[in-house]
């Protein structure tokens, strides 16, 4: 399968591509454009100590940056949003979001909101909730302890100032001793006085440890938020262009599943893969703005149609060249699928190429020949099959059939319209009569052209098509379904009918080719 293959379901429902996308940008720009405007206010708070310690070590700053994202995850949770909305007098919260700050030890806390003071409001006391969560923050039963400690630590802290004086004096007065009395007192002095030191010094590093000032694990306030003076860029167009991109995906996969579950012959590719024997050149569809439809190849020579018919023509040439036989069918699988168009371009091409032509509508029950060529309906097939004894072509005379023959412009073309609409004469469609007739006029023309009734709606183009030396069975892009054109192409094989080829009428302009600027608007009711 070539490429563009994969793309075609695009190209054909190129519409609801662009109208989904149309209808999600509009919705979703309405339903932004309705919103209020969102305010952002930010916290940040610093984990551990370590910005404070001059020396801080590798493994305390790694442990903060671990407890940073401990936290942020710690803010989300339930403690923290029940006690700032208890604190707030809150039934909900507004959207927020905690996120550590990339290699640092801060934790930054973001609350949007319409209301900037509330934003504000919100974000400072879920840093205060998140400090109070922590473990370094005093509960009320260690307050009590923790000032006892306190003070003992600064009563320690003055004893500890006292006695260093007092050592500095006792080294003071060891130096101006000079007698050994002297000297041996003032050193069991000074020894006396430093071991009382070291035991001070002890018992604060002792007390030290049960206060929470070394601490890592703690987590303060170092930006408390400011209050939002301007609307955030809250993301709108991005929301757009979002909801815009879904929509084009949901489209494209629509346009592929409706692709799958379209049935139909809609190109030359869905053609090849239905039947097993020529595929004649396709006719791309036109517009014609003329009150009656127009034989293209008589009216409009030189225009892409007419070329496609051309080049019908020529197919039609290379694939009877070495087989007997000038007496062509022209059906269908179904109505309205352009068969009599076809028929009547092909005659019409055919008398061009220097061919004498008889075309005969044999749909006798909604002929269009006579529609197409602007010429009388009345005495045409029908006549002539039930014409009686003695004046049908059954007893040789061929008076009756050069009366009902009309000639068509200056070309080499002739027509019998199919007449009046009886009933008596559809049934003889499949009667000697038929073949008589097609064996008569086919001795003084180069091509007889036939355009019979669809196939699948009565039996009389499947009759015919057993007494002619060809059916060209003609396909409209996009109307018939692949089964019941197997189901065609099956009921000809059973009859053993000769099928020349399959042309594809009315081909689309996204895959005609060359033909792609031309249109059509057929009135062919068959």
């Amino acid at each position: 399968m070539e490429l563009s293959a994969y793309f075609r379901p695009l190209r054909r429902w190129w519409w609801l591509l662009l109208a989904s996308t149309l209808l999600a940008s509009a919705s979703s720009y309405l339903h932004v454009r309705q919103q209020p405007p969102s305010y952002e206010a930010r916290t940040t708070l610093m984990i551990g100590r370590a910005f404070e310690n001059p020396n801080p070590t590798g493994s305390e700053l790694a442990l903060s940056q671990q407890l940073a994202g401990t936290y942020a995850d710690l803010v989300q949770r339930g403690p923290v949003r029940e006690q700032t909305m208890a604190a707030l007098g809150l039934t909900s919260l507004p959207e927020y979001s905690a996120r550590p700050l990339p290699n640092l030890l801060l934790l930054e806390i973001s609350v949007v909101d319409i209301d900037p003071q509330r934003a504000k409001a919100v974000a400072d006391e879920l840093a205060n909730q998140l400090v109070l969560q922590s473990p370094t923050s005093p509960k009320p039963e260690e307050q009590e302890q923790e000032a006892f400690i306190n003070d003992q630590l600064a009563s320690l802290e003055t004893h500890i100032r006292e006695t260093e004086a007092e050592i500095s004096a006792i080294q003071t007065e060891l130096e101006s001793a000079t007698g050994a009395l002297d000297i041996s007192k003032f050193q069991e002095k000074l020894a006396a006085t430093q071991t009382k030191l070291s035991t001070l010094q002890s018992n604060y590093a002792g007390l030290l440890t049960n206060t929470k000032g070394g601490a890592i694990n703690t987590i303060q306030v170092i930006e408390p938020a400011n209050l939002p003076l301007k609307p955030t860029a809250s993301g709108k167009w991005q929301l757009i262009l979002v909801v815009s991109a879904i929509a084009v995906a949901l489209a494209a996969g629509t346009a592929y599943l409706l692709e799958y579950l379209d049935d139909t012959v809609r190109t030359a590719e869905d053609l090849a893969r239905v039947i097993g024997f020529a595929r004649l050149p396709s006719i791309p569809e036109f517009r014609w703005d003329g009150g009656i439809v127009p034989v293209l190849a008589q009216d409009a020579p030189g225009s892409p149609v007419t070329d496609a018919f051309l080049a019908l023509r020529t197919s039609l040439y290379a694939a009877t060249a070495n087989k007997p036989g000038k007496i062509f069918l022209i059906t269908s699988a179904a109505p309205q699928e352009g068969k009599s168009m076809v028929a009547a371009n092909l005659a019409a091409v055919l008398a061009q190429g220097e061919k004498s032509v008889l075309l005969i509508d044999a749909d006798l029950r909604r002929p269009v020949q006579h529609k197409l060529f602007n010429v009388s309906g009345a005495d045409g097939l029908a006549e002539l099959l039930i014409a009686p004894e003695g004046h049908g072509p059954l007893n040789g005379r061929g008076e009756m059939i050069k009366r009902v023959i009309q000639k068509i412009g200056p070309m080499r073309l002739s027509l019998i319209v199919a007449g009046s609409d009886l009933a008596d004469a559809r049934g003889l469609l499949g009667s000697d009569r038929v073949k008589v007739l097609l064996e008569t006029v086919s001795r003084d023309v180069d091509y007889v052209i036939i355009d019979s009734p669809p196939l699948l709606a009565v039996a009389d183009a499947l009759m015919l098509s057993t007494q002619v030396d060809g059916v060209v069975l003609v396909a409209s892009a996009g109307s018939i379904p692949r089964k019941q054109f197997e189901q065609t192409l099956r009921r000809l094989s059973d009859v053993n009918a000769n099928v020349v080829g399959v042309v594809l009428n009315r081909q689309k302009a996204a895959t005609g080719g060359y033909y792609s600027h031309y249109h059509r608007a057929y009135t062919d009711q068959s």
